[in-house]
């Protein structure tokens, strides 16, 4: 097989893909256990779990987007720190979606370790576009 010019992207999607799967799982499972057909049926559990895939699928497409310029652009060092801080950040998130009694903090902190992988994607390509 030839160099995949972007290892550290397809495996951080790897890895991002299972758990947006395991999660859109656990939404529909607790939908058929609740008998819940459309929307959340009043249930805070279903409305979390809802929000908890939702955040997901909003937030890993254009993480993985950036993250595979970056190591386009820069090359493995850069895109690896962040891989790390996004993967990080969105199994912080995700545990406190899925699972009840955990702390608001694995919310915070997930969605903030997000973010600081997406601001660092931007500095990285802007570096590469202007020096």
């Amino acid at each position: 097989m030839e160099d995949f010019p972007l290892t550290i992207t397809a495996w951080t999607a790897l890895i991002l893909g299972a758990l947006l799967l395991y999660l859109t799982f656990a939404t529909i499972l607790y939908r058929r256990n609740k008998h819940i057909v459309l929307g959340d049926g009043d249930d805070k559990v279903m409305t979390k779990l809802i929000r908890g895939h939702a955040n997901a699928s909003e937030q890993i497409p254009m993480a993985l987007i950036l993250l595979g310029l970056v190591e386009y652009l820069n090359g493995g060092t850069y895109a690896c720190i962040i891989a790390v801080i996004l993967i990080t950040g969105r199994i912080s998130h995700a545990i406190y979606f899925r699972f009840d009694g955990t702390t608001w903090r694995f919310r915070f902190y997930g969605m903030l370790l997000t973010l600081i992988a997406q601001g660092l994607s931007i500095l990285a390509l802007l570096r590469a576009l202007l020096f």
